[in-house]
C-alpha cells in the first residue's frame, strides 16, 4: 500500500491541535483549578491563561472561590426544657484554600450541611424555649464559632450562620399567646392603678395647697381687721384724750360735742337694729335737736377767734350752767 502523505499530514495537524488545546488552560474569574501531574497535586491555577504540559499535567478540581450559600434543612430539636421545635437555617461560606477544599474532604457541601445540622441540635438543645425565641443572635454567634472552627481544616471560611425559622408546636404557641395576653393585662392593670394613685396624690396636694392658701388668706384678713381695729381704737383714744384735756381745761363746748356725738350714735344704732323694727314717738326729739344745736354752737365757737371759748357765757348748748 503506497504511503499517503496528505493523510499523514492531516493526522499530524489534528494531533498538534489537540496537544495545543490540552496545553492551554483558561481559568475564569472567581475560580481556581488544581493541577495534577500523574495524579498528584502540584499547584493551583488562578484566573487567567496558563500553559501546562499536555498528557502529563491535567486539571484535577475546579473550585468556586466565591462566597456560596447552603440551605440547612428543617429538623426537629428538643430544647433543655423538653419542648419540641422545628429549626432551619442558612450557611454562608467561602473557599480560601482550593487545594485543601478539594483534597481534605469528600463531597464538601454535604459535609458542611451535616456539620451545621449537628451543631444546631447541640446548641439549640442546650437552651430552653424562652432563650431560644429571644436570643437568636446568641445562637447564630455560637453556631458560627463552632462551624467555622471545624471547617478551617478544609480550607473554608464560614462567614455567617443564620437561623431562619424556629417553629414551636401549635399547642405551645397557643399557651404562649395566652401567657402574653395575661402579662399585658397585668401591666395594663398596674399602669391603671399607678395612674389612679398619682391622680389621688395630685388631688390631695391640690386640696392641701388650697387649704393652706385659704388659711393664709384668713390669717391675712384677721391681721388686717385687727390692724384696723387697733387704728380705730387708737384714733378713739386720741379723740378721748383731746376731749378729756379740753374738759380738764374747762371747755364746756368739748364735753357738749362728745355727749352729742355719743347721743346721735346711740340713736342711729337703735334705728338700725334688726330687733327694733318699730320706734314709738314722741321720742325725746328736743334732746336730739339740743344736741345738734350744741354741735352747731361748738363749731361756731371753734370757727371764731377763740375769745368765747371756755364757756364765757356760762351756758352750754343744752341751756344749762
Amino acid at each position: 500500500m503506497p504511503f499517503d502523505f496528505p493523510i499523514f499530514a492531516g493526522i499530524v495537524a489534528i494531533l498538534a491541535i489537540f496537544i495545543i488545546l490540552q496545553a492551554v488552560k483558561i481559568v475564569p474569574q472567581g475560580y481556581q483549578y488544581t493541577l495534577e501531574r500523574f495524579g498528584r497535586f502540584t499547584r493551583s491555577l488562578t484566573p487567567g491563561l496558563h500553559i501546562i504540559v499536555p498528557l502529563i499535567d491535567r486539571v484535577g478540581r475546579k473550585m468556586n472561590m466565591m462566597e456560596s450559600v447552603l440551605d440547612v434543612p428543617s429538623q426537629e430539636v428538643i430544647t433543655s426544657d423538653n419542648a419540641m421545635v422545628t429549626v432551619d437555617g442558612v450557611v454562608f461560606y467561602q473557599v480560601i484554600d482550593a487545594a485543601r477544599a478539594a483534597y481534605e474532604v469528600n463531597r464538601l457541601e454535604i459535609a458542611i450541611l451535616n456539620l451545621t445540622m449537628t451543631n444546631v441540635r447541640t446548641v439549640v438543645g442546650s437552651m430552653d424555649l424562652d432563650q431560644l425565641l429571644s436570643q437568636r443572635d446568641l445562637i447564630n454567634e455560637r453556631l458560627l464559632s463552632v462551624v467555622d472552627t471545624a471547617t478551617d481544616a478544609w480550607g473554608l471560611k464560614v462567614t455567617r450562620v443564620e437561623i431562619k425559622d424556629i417553629s414551636p408546636p401549635t399547642d405551645l404557641v397557643d399557651s404562649m399567646a395566652r401567657q402574653m395576653k395575661a402579662e399585658r393585662e397585668k401591666r395594663a392593670q398596674i399602669l391603671e392603678a399607678q395612674g389612679a394613685r398619682e391622680a389621688a396624690i395630685l388631688r390631695a396636694e391640690g386640696e392641701k395647697q388650697s387649704k393652706i392658701l385659704e388659711a393664709e388668706g384668713r390669717r391675712e384678713a384677721a391681721f388686717r381687721d385687727a390692724e384696723a381695729r387697733e387704728r380705730a381704737a387708737q384714733a378713739e383714744a386720741e379723740a378721748t384724750m383731746v376731749v378729756s384735756k379740753a374738759i380738764a381745761e374747762g371747755d364746756l363746748n368739748a364735753i357738749n360735742y362728745f355727749v352729742a356725738q355719743k347721743y346721735v350714735e346711740s340713736l342711729g344704732n337703735i334705728a338700725s337694729s334688726s330687733n327694733s323694727k318699730l320706734v314709738f314717738m314722741p321720742l325725746d326729739a328736743t334732746g336730739v335737736v339740743s344736741s345738734i344745736g350744741g354741735v352747731t354752737e361748738l363749731i361756731r365757737n371753734l370757727g371764731g377767734d377763740g375769745k368765747e371759748g371756755g364757756g364765757s357765757s356760762g351756758r352750754g348748748p343744752w341751756g344749762g350752767k
